[in-house]
């Protein structure tokens, strides 16, 4: 990995590389509306770029890629790809990705440079910090608010536990999709 970039991530310098993890656990909507409950393996992969220059605004990154399985089974159920940012002069992290059933996310917030643990949100409406859904997802499972909370640990695992608030017609209040896991480095991201 380049050091050079690598000193420049601040807060997501820790999330370089490739990352492994099979205690994955989703709470999500299941056919009925209901709640199922999958436990899951994935692999995620933080690959660090930059700088990205806008005008003087200067980006460090992680080029994002993740895949999940539920446990027993050989096809995923779930993928993302994008990218996770600094702005070391703003102090902003966001994570920005897409997920293959018409979602994206541009999710951020303010973050200490030396920060082991932070949150980034994104809100429906939001000008900056906000969601896109396509039409289906939007009048059946329209997602208001999305978190994630990401945590260097000192054993040299990550975790992450994030929250896709979804308003889904017939029910009265938010359902909370949950999906968490704690990953463990298994090599570098060139």
């Amino acid at each position: 990995m380049d050091d050079a970039v690598i000193k420049n991530l601040g807060p997501l310098a820790g999330l370089a590389g490739v990352w492994e993890g099979d205690k994955g656990d989703d709470i999500a909507p299941d056919d009925n509306r209901g709640i199922e409950n999958n436990k899951f393996r994935e692999r995620i992969r933080f690959e660090p770029f930059g700088p990205v220059d806008n005008h003087e605004q200067h980006l460090w990154g992680l080029r994002y890629a993740k895949v999940a399985y539920r446990l027993g089974e050989a096809s995923s159920f779930h993928e993302e790809t994008g990218y996770w940012l600094w702005d070391p002069k703003e102090g902003q992290a966001m994570c920005c990705f897409i997920v293959p059933r018409g979602v994206a996310v541009i999710a951020g917030g303010t973050v200490a440079h030396d920060a082991k643990t932070f949150t980034l949100s994104a809100d429906l409406g939001s000008p900056t910090y906000g969601v896109c859904s396509n039409k289906f997802l939007d009048r059946e499972f329209q997602t208001v608010r999305f978190e994630v909370t990401i945590t260097i640990n000192t054993d040299g695992t990550m975790s992450y536990d994030e929250t896709t608030h979804l308003k889904m017609p017939k029910r009265a209040d938010l359902f909370a999709h949950r999906d968490r896991n704690t990953l463990r480095r298994v090599g570098d991201a060139a």
